[in-house]
């Protein structure tokens, strides 16, 4: 049964504070989007970090956001491209990275790299 829900999103960035109902069966972003709302996004399949919130309170309902861990969603964090409300919610966004870097970040940096282009080609 399709039930309609409160969804308020804070930008961090901008403090502007963005308010909607949606629909339980429609992806947040998509519903925010269909309303004039820009917010931040690339791929929109629950891969990639750039539609990232943080949870604030209510519950949502994210089985394809591939792009975050377990331990993320555990601490409050969700994909708004692949995320339905289930209750009325409140969720901030996130700076650009800061899922990735959360998610990512113990792992690269600590070893040997050097400063090359990006297409390095050896001559023979």
């Amino acid at each position: 049964m399709k039930k309609t829900f409160t969804v308020t999103i804070k930008n961090k960035e901008t403090g502007k504070v963005y308010q909607e109902q949606v629909n339980s069966d429609e992806y947040i972003l998509k519903e925010f989007e269909k309303k004039g709302f820009k917010l931040a996004f690339s791929c929109r399949n629950g891969c990639c970090t750039s539609c990232a919130v943080k949870m604030i309170s209510g519950t949502l309902q994210q089985p394809e956001a591939m792009g975050v861990s377990q331990a993320l969603k555990d601490k409050g964090y969700a994909l708004l491209c692949v995320a339905k409300a289930t209750s009325d919610i409140e969720v901030e966004t996130t700076y650009e990275d800061e899922v990735y870097d959360l998610q990512f970040g113990q792992y690269f940096g600590r070893g040997n790299t050097r400063v090359a282009p990006p297409w390095e080609f050896e001559e023979d």
